[in-house]
């Protein structure tokens, strides 16, 4: 077996593998919260932050082939993406936890005294402890990101497409300053998206998917996966020695982001994170996620005596909360995905049918040598 070529990594239309890594994320999350300390060992608490290097990886490499295909970014296209992915499934599982909430009473005061910041994804302003829909700090974290990493991707790319790694590497360089308490606390959350998209702009060009292409080959690629490992069972002496998260996640941002090419060769990681089931729980990962709380509530109010902080209690949390999730991936994700689509199918026909045909003679935007290398877009982030 070899390494991946770079026109093999430009080709592949999906990345399963990513999948089953963000299936292992959402798990770990879950577990982290409703366990208790016997799954400490997982340290479910850095797996967001797998989410953050692959989102960061997905969008920006989106964008790029996008690029590449028709020489040009669409900010609208982008973001109508971008709402109807995210938006509808939130809204309906912030209404779900506000009527449960409402009817059982228990929480309803404090969830109602920080509705606002949750219905304007505000929610890593306001974390305090104890709130129904707290977990959902992370979703407000990332629309920030997808809010300003495009236009400064466009922007550079404007002025020369060789300034898009160094503007990267410029972001993780400031957010990773520590200004303030305040700012560190919320910075490196930024630092490690901006991580996945640096990969995604390395991988992108032809020289810099040399570097990183050794990983890709199989044995390499083992090593890396056990090396990873390695790393996130060591994330509690790591915190430890680097005497605190912050930089633990940090190290572990970059550990994530140097796994990811080894999953996209033909190797063991690959394949055992691109199997069915997993692929299954990474699809439904973001509903999964997002419905934890509610899951929860299901479940310790149909078995009142099972232990709060068990793990038979943290695994019947994760079943629960995946059919809820893929209830709602069938009911309500893919239908309004699908929607965003046409919606920008529709957009995108009545503004040809206001534009002049060019003449024969003259070459069509997004065609010619900048172009030829062109490949579709992998899973939708």
């Amino acid at each position: 077996m070899r390494k991946l070529t770079h026109a093999e990594y430009l080709g592949m239309r999906r990345f399963d593998a990513l999948d089953g890594l963000r299936a292992f994320a959402a798990v770990i999350v879950v577990l982290f919260h409703f366990a208790g300390p016997r799954a400490a060992f997982l340290s479910g608490w850095i797996g967001v932050h797998v989410f953050f290097v692959v989102s960061g990886f997905l969008i920006t490499t989106l964008m790029l082939r996008e690029r590449d295909r028709t020489g040009r970014i669409s900010l609208r296209d982008f973001y109508l993406r971008r709402i109807f992915r995210i938006m509808p499934l939130y809204y309906v599982v912030l209404a779900a936890t506000v009527v449960t909430q409402y009817r059982n009473g228990g929480g309803w005061t404090l969830l109602r005294d920080h509705l606002p910041h949750y219905a304007t994804f505000l929610n890593e302003y306001d974390v305090a402890a104890g709130t129904p829909f707290l977990h959902s700090w992370t979703i407000g974290i990332e629309q920030k990101f997808y809010l300003v990493w495009p236009l400064a991707l466009i922007l550079a790319g404007a002025v020369a497409l060789r300034l898009r790694i160094p503007v990267a590497l410029l972001g993780i360089a400031v957010l990773l300053v520590p200004f303030s308490a305040a700012w560190e606390s919320l910075a490196v959350h930024y630092a490690v998206l901006m991580t996945g998209a640096l990969l995604a702009l390395v991988l992108h060009s032809r020289r810099g998917f040399a570097l990183l292409a050794p990983l890709t080959h199989p044995a390499v690629g083992a090593v890396a996966g056990a090396a990873f490992v390695v790393l996130h069972l060591s994330v509690p002496r790591l915190t430890e020695a680097l005497h605190g998260q912050r930089h633990t996640v940090v190290v572990y941002g970059v550990g994530v982001a140097l796994l990811l090419p080894s999953l996209l060769g033909p190797g063991a990681g690959r394949w055992i994170l691109s199997r069915r089931p997993l692929v299954f729980v990474g699809e439904r990962s973001y509903g999964l996620y997002l419905v934890q709380v509610l899951a929860a509530s299901a479940v310790f109010g149909m078995a009142p005596k099972l232990h709060h902080g068990s793990p038979v209690a943290g695994l019947a949390v994760v079943a629960v909360a995946l059919l809820a999730a893929d209830v709602l991936y069938h009911r309500v994700e893919q239908p309004m995905i699908v929607l965003g689509r046409k919606l920008i199918e529709r957009l995108d026909a009545r503004g040809a049918a206001g534009r002049p045909t060019p003449p024969a003679s003259e070459p069509v935007a997004g065609t010619g040598p900048a172009t030829e290398e062109r490949a579709p877009a992998p899973a939708t982030a």
